[in-house]
C-alpha cells in the first residue's frame, strides 16, 4: 500500500485508541496494548482483530518471534494528526483555517489568557515565516 493511500483512511475510535497506545509504547504485543487501555478492558480477541485490521490498512507492522507478534506503528502520530486535521478543516470549515480560528475564538469558552497565548503563538509564527521569506 502506498503512503498516500494509508493516509486517506481515517481511524475508527477503537483503532485510534489502539494506535494511541502503540504510539506511546512504540511497539508491543497484544497483552501490552490491552494493559494500557482503560477499564473495562476489551477482550483479547477484539484487540487482536482490530490490530489485524490496522495492519491491513497499513497503519502498523509486526515482527514475529515464533508465535508471538510484536506490533509497531508504520505512521507517526504527527503524520496522522496532520492529515486527519487537514481533513477535519476541509470537511467542517470548507478548507478555511480562518473559519476554524473564528469558530474557536467565538464558540468555545476560551479564557482571555488562552486567547492571549494563541495570539502570541500566531505572532511568533508570523515572524518566523516573514524571516524565511527574506
Amino acid at each position: 500500500m502506498k503512503g498516500k493511500e494509508k493516509m486517506t483512511r481515517e481511524l475508527t475510535r477503537a483503532e485510534e485508541q489502539i494506535m494511541q497506545v502503540l504510539w506511546n509504547l512504540e511497539k508491543g504485543v497484544v497483552h501490552e496494548v490491552i494493559e494500557y487501555l482503560p477499564t473495562p478492558k476489551p477482550a483479547y480477541n477484539t484487540i487482536s482483530t482490530i490490530i489485524r485490521i490496522l495492519e491491513q490498512k497499513g497503519f502498523i507492522g509486526h515482527k514475529a518471534y515464533g508465535r508471538t507478534h510484536e506490533y509497531f506503528p508504520l505512521i507517526s502520530k504527527t503524520e496522522y494528526t496532520k492529515t486527519h486535521f487537514r481533513n477535519f478543516v476541509a470537511n467542517y470549515f470548507e478548507n478555511s483555517y480562518k473559519s476554524l480560528a473564528s469558530f474557536f475564538t467565538s464558540e468555545e469558552k476560551l479564557s482571555i489568557h488562552e486567547l492571549e497565548e494563541i495570539r502570541e503563538l500566531m505572532e511568533k509564527e508570523i515572524l518566523r515565516k516573514k524571516k524565511r521569506i527574506k
